[in-house]
């Protein structure tokens, strides 16, 4: 197992600075310059990780996603992990981090700066947890009651006896260590609280319910809480603009947006279709095992939730390392010492690194990007291209006009790659109406004229009488991205002051 998490680190290592940012990294970069303790679209976590990595370097793109890697990898240990709390010995250890390592959604997290891989790594670590709570608990009903074994002679059966009374009393315990990670994972993500919901249910259904018969479960809920709160609070002082954020997701507002049909179609390939059959016959088995049940009902819990409110494919993501390491205990039983069988299962897993790397990772050049099918299955990909780019044709546009022009963009991704590349073209702080850019305030009043880019004339004319087109943006590659035709136009005559025009332009999403 440790060699298999090794080697995921170093490919996502060695990957980590090819193509550029993506547009999400660079809303990072700029909101960890506006450090608070809430975003509209996400708690703080994410752009305080971004605001460190850039005070190492803040040219570095490698130094950005080291905290990704990190995540992603610990991710593929906790796979290995759970699979040995199944049972199950080296081979199952190393078969469960090795699926998990070469899967697509894996890959993709690990590969970018997102709160999507900080979240995937807190669950994980929350279900290795609690497998180890339910082990204590199964040791704890073998084990004398405390005190029933004291004055007995110190055999190799007292020995044990002594162990299993420490690992029941020991136990509990471990419920520090999942408010813990809960209360900083809600500190990244919002969607971390829905698993944790949706397995706690679970637990009390299905049971086993002698879980939370221990004084460290409230004392877990406090810790949460407690570390969560500042988020909540900041929500509840801006009026919960998460809420109207997950409303225009739901929306399909998001560029990784799904339908219901391809919610469940994307199931199968979110660790890759190659693996469906191990990852179906670890749900399989988390259901037919009484103790291991509710994982099994979470994630059709999970699955129910998401469908039915527009969320993204995803968002059930952090549920698949748990099915295939218990997927992987039994079938690296059934392979035994057969070194055949366990060659066809290694060709399987490298055909899935091999597809998986493709697809997620930036392996092919730029040159072959435009014609192979990466951009049209992965979407991130595209958005990762072009940013230099679109900074020297903005700041080609403006150079031609007056020092007072204001720049006005369509969303974070272009003001955030205004902010990172504008400096060689004495570009001013952009603005935009997206997100918490629009937190961050309109252009001044005293602004003659403003550079618009990505937004169209009809909007604009919201704001503006004098409305000239300037041209459009070409990331020169033929990549079709977001920003590819995106318009520029150069506005004069504000129909109102920014105090008053601003609130229009507020737009989440």
């Amino acid at each position: 197992m440790p060699i298999v998490a090794v080697l995921f680190a170093v490919v996502l290592i060695a990957s980590a600075p090819r193509y550029g940012y993506h547009r999400d990294e660079l809303y990072f970069l700029a909101a960890g310059r506006h450090l608070s303790w809430g975003y509209p679209d996400q708690p703080p976590l994410t752009p305080l990780i971004a605001k460190a990595m850039a005070a190492i370097d803040p040219d570095s793109l490698f130094v950005l996603r080291l905290p990704a890697v990190l995540a992603a990898t610990l991710v593929v240990v906790c796979a290995g992990l759970m699979a040995r709390e199944f049972g199950g010995g080296r081979g199952a250890q190393a078969l469960a981090a090795a699926t998990v390592a070469s899967a697509a959604f894996v890959m993709g997290v690990g590969h970018l700066l997102s709160t999507a891989v900080f979240d995937l790594a807190a669950w994980s670590v929350v279900s290795l947890v609690v497998l180890k709570l339910i082990r204590a608990i199964g040791v704890s009903a073998e084990a004398d009651p405390p005190g029933e074994s004291e004055g007995r002679v110190a055999g190799p059966e007292g020995v044990q006896a002594g162990y299993r009374n420490l690992l029941w009393l020991s136990g509990p315990r471990w419920w520090l260590v999942i408010g813990l990670v809960i209360g900083v994972g809600l500190q990244n993500k919002l969607l971390l609280i829905f698993p944790v919901l949706a397995l706690l249910v679970s637990l009390v259904v299905f049971g086993p319910r002698k879980l939370f018969a221990t004084k460290f479960f409230p004392l877990a809920i406090g810790i949460a809480v407690l570390l969560w709160l500042p988020y909540l609070v900041w929500q509840s002082s801006n009026g919960w603009p998460q809420w109207e954020m997950s409303r225009a997701i739901a929306g399909g507002s998001s560029g990784t947006s799904d339908s219901p049909i391809m919610f469940v179609l994307l199931q199968f390939g979110l660790i890759g279709p190659l693996l469906v059959p191990l990852w179906v016959f670890g749900l399989w088995r988390l259901a037919r095992e009484k103790r291991y049940r509710a994982f099994a009902a979470a994630y059709g819990l999970l699955f129910v939730l998401f469908l039915a409110t527009g969320g993204k494919a995803y968002y059930l993501g952090g549920m698949y390392p748990i099915l295939l390491a218990a997927g992987a205990v039994p079938f690296a039983a059934w392979l035994g010492q057969q070194r055949k069988r366990w060659a066809a299962v290694s060709f399987v897993v490298a055909a899935n690194v091999i597809s998986s790397a493709i697809l997620f990772l930036p392996v092919l050049p730029l040159s072959a990007l435009k014609d192979s099918p990466v951009l049209g299955i992965n979407y991130d990909a595209g958005e990762t291209i072009g940013w230099p780019e679109f900074t020297r044709q903005v700041g080609e546009v403006r150079a031609r006009l007056g020092t007072d022009v204001a720049i006005l963009t369509d969303n974070y991704g272009e003001a955030g790659a205004i902010e990172r590349f504008g400096g060689p073209y004495n570009l001013p702080k952009p603005h935009s109406g997206h997100n918490s850019y629009w937190w961050w305030g309109p252009p001044s009043d005293t602004a003659t004229e403003v550079l618009t880019v990505g937004l169209d004339r009809d909007y604009l004319a919201r704001f503006f009488t004098d409305i000239e087109p300037a041209g459009h943006i070409d990331n020169t590659r033929d990549i079709d991205n977001d920003e590819q035709g995106a318009p520029l136009f150069i506005c004069k005559n504000l129909r109102a002051p920014w105090s008053e025009l601003w609130p229009e332009a507020k737009h989440l999403g």
